[in-house]
C-alpha cells in the first residue's frame, strides 16, 4: 500500500450556531517491509470550512431538522464532495440544543442521510475534549509540562478541559454562555433556568421586559465570570450551585495556563464580536473575562480556532485508524455506541479464564439495561507475549464467557493495544466459525470510554471514533 485518501466531515449544531468542516485524511502504511503493517494518518487537509449560521429552530422545544439538511447538502456541494466519499467523522449536537425534543432525531436521521458516520451525541465533557482538540491545545500540551485548561464559550455552556503532556486530566461544564440572556428591541426576551436559579437569592432578580442596558445584567455576567475563575483556580465550590451542570472539577493539579475557544473566543481574541447578530450577552461576557484581574494571573495562550473548535476537532480530531493486522466480519459494521471495559491480564495472579470471566461478569453488570445484554467491547491491556498455546487457551476463554451471551446478532468485540488481534480472531473463528467477531489493535481505550466502528476501508483497516466520558449524566 502507498496511500489512501478517505474524506470526513464535522458538524456541529450548537445552542447558537451551527457550523460544519469537509476534510481529506491520508493514510499510509509507515513500517517497514519486514515489519508488522501499520497505517496511520499522515496527513489532514481542511478542504472546506462552511459559514457559521445561527441554529435554526421550529420552536423552543424542536430543531429544524429541514433547514440542517439543506445546510449541510449545500456545503457539501460548495465542498464538490458527494456524501457517499465520507468514511468517516461526527455530529455532535452541543449545549442547550442537546436538550431539545428532537435532538437524538436529527443527530441519526443527518447521520443516515450525509454520508457514512461515525456519530458522536457528544455529553459536555466530550465536547469540551473535542473543542480542545480543534482548537490545538491538546497538541500544545504536548510540548510542555504546564496544565493547561482550554474553556469552550458557546451559547449555553464553558465546556473546561484541563490537559497537561497532551493528556486530559479533568473536565468541567459549566452554566456559562452567550445566550443565557437573550435581548429583543432594546429589552430582555429570555433568561435561562440556571441564571434564573441564580438571582433566587437577589431581592430584585432581572425579569422578562427589563431593558438590555439594565445594570443587574453587568452584575449577573460578573457571577458568571467569578465562578468561573473559582472553577479554574481550584477553590472550593458547592456541588449544588446552579451554574455547574453535572459533576464538581475532577483535576487534581493548579492550572497554569488558560485557552479560550468557542464563539465567545472571537470577541476575546479577534475582536470579532458578529454575536452581536444574536442579540445576546456574549459580547459582554466576552469583555468581562477580558478584565477580570484574576484571570490575568493565568498564563494565556492562542488557540489555533475559535468559534469553529468544536467543529474541527468533531472533522479532523476524533478519528482514529485501526491496526493493518485485524480480524473483522464486515457484515456487522458499522457499530456505534459500544462501551469499553478494561481486562487488566495480570498472569501473575490468575489465568487467562478467571480474568475474562470475571472482566465479563463485571461488564455485564455495568452495561446490561434491565437484564438485557448489551454489546461492550472487552479492551486486552498489558498483554504479555502470548506463546501459540496462550492464545489457543485466550480465545477458548473468550468463546466461553463471550460466545454465549444470547443473542446471535452480539458480536464478540476485542480491542487490543498490541499486534495480535489477527491471530486471536482468526483462532476464534477457527475454533468457533458461527460468531460474528470484530478483533481490532493500535487502539487505546479505558472502561467508561464508548467506540464507534466504522465500515473496513480498501486498505483494510477500519475508522475508530474514541469518545472520552462521553454520555456523562447531566
Amino acid at each position: 500500500m502507498r496511500t489512501e485518501k478517505i474524506y470526513s466531515a464535522g458538524i456541529d449544531i450548537g445552542t447558537s450556531t451551527t457550523k460544519m468542516v469537509v476534510s481529506s485524511f491520508l493514510l499510509k502504511n509507515v513500517a517497514g517491509v519486514t515489519h508488522v503493517p501499520r497505517v496511520e494518518i499522515i496527513e489532514k487537509t481542511v478542504l472546506h470550512q462552511s459559514p457559521i449560521i445561527k441554529t435554526p429552530f421550529i420552536n423552543h422545544d424542536m430543531i429544524d431538522m429541514k433547514q440542517i439538511e439543506q445546510f449541510i447538502f449545500q456545503q457539501y456541494h460548495l465542498a464538490q464532495i458527494s456524501p457517499a466519499d465520507i468514511s468517516t467523522g461526527a455530529i455532535i449536537i452541543t449545549g442547550e440544543s442537546a436538550t431539545k425534543e428532537n435532538a437524538s432525531e436529527v443527530v441519526h436521521a443527518i447521520a443516515d442521510s450525509a454520508g457514512h458516520f461515525l456519530v458522536a451525541t457528544a455529553g459536555p465533557d466530550l465536547e469540551g475534549i473535542i473543542a480542545a482538540k480543534g482548537a490545538g491545545t491538546v497538541q500544545q500540551s504536548k510540548n510542555t509540562a504546564k496544565v493547561i485548561a482550554n474553556i469552550d464559550i458557546g451559547g449555553g455552556t464553558a465546556n473546561i478541559a484541563v490537559m497537561q503532556f497532551g493528556e486530559v486530566i479533568g473536565t468541567c461544564t459549566l452554566h456559562v454562555g452567550g445566550r443565557l440572556i437573550e435581548f429583543y428591541d432594546g429589552k430582555i426576551q429570555s433568561i435561562s433556568p440556571p441564571l434564573k436559579k441564580l438571582m433566587q437569592k437577589w431581592s430584585n432578580p432581572l425579569q422578562i421586559g427589563d431593558f438590555a442596558e439594565d445594570e443587574r445584567i453587568a452584575h449577573l455576567i460578573q457571577e458568571m465570570v467569578h465562578f468561573l475563575v473559582q472553577v479554574l483556580s481550584g477553590q472550593k465550590i458547592d456541588g449544588e450551585h446552579p451554574l455547574l451542570l453535572g459533576h464538581l472539577p475532577n483535576w487534581h493539579k493548579p492550572v497554569d495556563a488558560i485557552v479560550f475557544s468557542g464563539g465567545v473566543a472571537s470577541c476575546i481574541y479577534h475582536h470579532d464580536c458578529s454575536l452581536r447578530q444574536y442579540d445576546d450577552i456574549g459580547e459582554k461576557l466576552a469583555t468581562m473575562l477580558l478584565q477580570h484581574a484574576q484571570l490575568q494571573s493565568f498564563l494565556w495562550l492562542q488557540p489555533q480556532e475559535t468559534a469553529r473548535a468544536t467543529v474541527t476537532g468533531a472533522g479532523t480530531q476524533t478519528t482514529e485508524i485501526s491496526g493493518a493486522t485485524i480480524q473483522v466480519d464486515a457484515h456487522v459494521l458499522p457499530l456505534k455506541n459500544i462501551p469499553v471495559f478494561n481486562c487488566h491480564m495480570n498472569l501473575a495472579s490468575n489465568g487467562f479464564d478467571h480474568m475474562v470471566k470475571t472482566a465479563v461478569d463485571k461488564a455485564d453488570a455495568l452495561f446490561s439495561i434491565e437484564h438485557n445484554r448489551s454489546p461492550f467491547a472487552l479492551y486486552f491491556s498489558d498483554l504479555p507475549y502470548l506463546s501459540f498455546q496462550d492464545v489457543h487457551t485466550l480465545c477458548e476463554a473468550i468463546l466461553q464467557h463471550l460466545g454465549t451471551r444470547g443473542s446471535k446478532g452480539i458480536p464478540i468485540i476485542i480491542v487490543i493495544q498490541s499486534d495480535y488481534a489477527k491471530v486471536i480472531g482468526q483462532t476464534i473463528q477457527a475454533i468457533n466459525p458461527t460468531v460474528p467477531i470484530l478483533c481490532i489493535d493500535q487502539i487505546k481505550v479505558e472502561t467508561g470510554d464508548y467506540i464507534d466502528i466504522g465500515e473496513v476501508l480498501p486498505s483494510g483497516v477500519v475508522p475508530v471514533v474514541v469518545k472520552t466520558l462521553a454520555f456523562h449524566s447531566k
